[in-house]
């Protein structure tokens, strides 16, 4: 399998993940069991933002362009391809505090009512 599409799945996946860490309580809503991974998900994408980690899915890219001999990058996987079509300039330390205060919020929103519903009931 030609390096270029290995590196466009993991791009694929990266992006799949980081959606479903920010909007994956909406299927939450509709099936509780969605909680059993979107949970963990939640916590380590706001880990990762908050602490500053990098997620293993960007050295894996950076490996499988350094194999097929295409340039590998340095920044994040947010700063390369989620940010940069956010904000004009590099991906900041409090701009990262924000994105993992945003997954909390919107995620402490969704799971909100989701609580609520199930009290009223």
């Amino acid at each position: 399998m030609p390096y270029s599409l290995l590196i466009d799945l993991v791009i694929v996946i990266h992006f799949l993940f980081v959606f479903f860490v920010i909007f994956g309580g909406l299927l939450v809503m509709h099936k509780r069991s969605w909680a059993l991974l979107h949970i963990p998900a939640a916590v380590w994408g706001a880990l990762v933002e908050f602490t500053g980690w990098i997620c293993p899915l960007t050295p894996l890219e950076n490996w499988l362009r350094f194999q097929g001999v295409e340039p590998a990058y340095t920044s994040g996987f947010i700063e390369r391809y989620v940010v940069s079509l956010i904000y004009p300039s590099l991906l900041t330390r409090s701009q990262q505090i924000v994105l993992g205060l945003g997954v909390i919020m919107i995620n402490g929103v969704i799971y909100g009512r989701i609580i609520w519903k199930k009290r009223r009931q």
